[in-house]
């Protein structure tokens, strides 16, 4: 039941956090002890960990997920987002308490709730423009079940504009209720895979923008409560949608300016990689890390969130992901100059590569550099063997690649060897164990000098 739905007979008069009707503390007090039932749609890798701690702080949370199977997970207290410290915990907690449940009925949950959490995928179609279909199917849930004085707030990551045009038109239209008598913020997620917890509850300050002043109050008002270092109010939900889409577009852009460099590191016979350092030490230069590529389920699609739908020309963004696409074929290059140093090609030669995922330590594949590597090397003429420590065969096989064991490298013919993800695992491998190998070094991150390989880094050059 929806407190605004109360018997005033029979209940206490419920507490809106939209309408100004009760004082902030009292506001508060209403959400923390309970009064105020908080749906979470979305349990994914950032969806649980935000329910999770909604739970925590308010103890009166509904998780929703189309996954009948995530949603059995859950209600065990069994997390299926990996690697995500105090996750396990927290979960198994705020389910034994009660603080917590899910399902998968979102119109159900929409009913109950009065504070609404969207935190769905944004990914991208083919053409690049944005999906957003998963967005307006919840918004459409939560219209079926909003009442008056509800507040919804969006965290997945949209297109500016998302907010104001497409799920405030879908609330009102669908529901019936004016926008001015419900709550619409933007409060974007700021969290990464193996410190959502951490993030969530406080790294960094929640922004908060809403469709009106009285929906940025009150997100803020929800918000100060999860998260320790408090909230960021900004102007309003389409000035919150840029924050979030320009702090990854920034991160792409400069990636690629130290990827463009790093293509200088032999015709200059430098180490770009120290260059770069050395240019960092001036507080106003912050050049990005060079590498094999960007991979996630953020900044390799977040650019397209304003290349596509707008008029304003983005030549900048369009080049930077260009560069940033282009550097698993610029490795497979160096690869085929070693080999011709080596007097011989690519093609027939097994070539070993080191890790999928996109980053170290994080279960996630989305975009990762490795796939396009793999499907290169083998169109290449190679064939190609892969290792991940936090991916099991299946998961390696379905790259195309065929699954190897770490422990197990070494013992195979291989002729090269290509470093895509510094897992912490590869630091105990034996280099010395391979046969003379052809290494390219994608991160900067391969201390080979006292081997017999012949060793190309990217940014860094040929060992010396």
């Amino acid at each position: 039941m929806n407190l605004d739905e109360r018997d005033p007979e029979t209940d206490d008069e419920p507490v809106s956090l939209y309408e100004g009707s009760h004082p902030p503390d009292e506001q508060r007090r209403a959400l923390t002890e309970g009064d105020v039932p908080v749906a979470v749609y979305g349990l994914g890798k950032m969806g649980l960990p935000l329910a999770a701690v909604y739970a925590d702080v308010t103890t009166n949370t509904i998780g929703v997920d189309v996954s009948p199977d995530v949603v059995e997970a859950v209600g065990r207290g069994e997390s299926h987002v990996v690697r995500e410290p105090g996750l396990d915990a927290l979960l198994a907690d705020t389910i034994e308490t009660g603080a917590l449940s899910a399902r998968t009925d979102a119109a159900g949950a929409a009913a109950e709730a009065t504070v609404h959490v969207i935190i769905v995928p944004t990914p991208i179609h083919d053409d690049r423009s944005p999906d957003l279909s998963a967005l307006e199917a919840v918004s459409a849930d939560i219209a079926s079940g909003l009442a008056p004085g509800d507040l919804v707030c969006v965290e997945c990551t949209v297109p500016p504009t998302t907010c104001r045009e497409v799920v405030r038109s879908i609330l009102a239209e669908e529901s019936g209720i004016s926008p001015t008598e419900f709550g619409l913020a933007f409060c974007p997620e700021r969290t990464s895979s193996g410190r959502a917890i951490e993030d969530i509850r406080g790294a960094y300050p929640k922004v908060v923008g809403g469709i009106d002043p009285e929906s940025t109050r009150a997100a803020a008002l929800v918000y100060d409560e999860i998260n320790s270092q408090g909230t960021l109010p900004v102007t309003d939900a389409t000035t919150a949608e840029a924050v979030k889409v320009f702090e990854g577009v920034y991160r792409d852009v400069n990636i690629a300016l130290a990827n463009e460099l790093a293509r200088f590191t032999d015709e200059l016979d430098i180490d770009v990689n120290e260059a770069i350092s050395v240019a960092n030490t001036l507080p106003f230069c912050d050049i990005h890390t060079p590498g094999i590529g960007v991979g996630g389920h953020c900044i390799p699609y977040y650019p397209y969130f304003l290349i596509h739908g707008f008029d304003t020309d983005t030549s900048l963004l369009r080049t930077a992901r260009e560069v940033n696409d282009a550097m698993p074929e610029f490795a497979i290059s160096k690869l085929r100059e070693e080999f011709v140093a080596e007097g011989t090609t690519m093609e027939g030669k097994t070539v070993l590569v080191l890790g999928l995922t996109y980053r170290p330590g994080v279960n996630e594949t989305a975009a990762t550099p490795a796939g396009p590597l793999i499907d290169g090397l083998q169109e290449g003429g190679a064939s190609v063997l892969a290792t991940d420590p936090i991916l099991d065969d299946a998961e390696i096989a379905a790259f195309g690649a065929d699954p190897i064991g770490i422990e197990a490298a070494a013992e195979q013919a291989v002729d090269a060897a290509v470093l895509v993800t510094a897992h912490e695992a590869f630091d105990a491998l034996d280099w010395a164990a391979f046969e003379p190998l052809i290494v390219i070094d994608g991160r900067n991150a391969l201390d080979l000098a006292e081997t017999n390989h012949r060793v190309y880094t990217i940014a860094g050059g040929h060992s010396r």
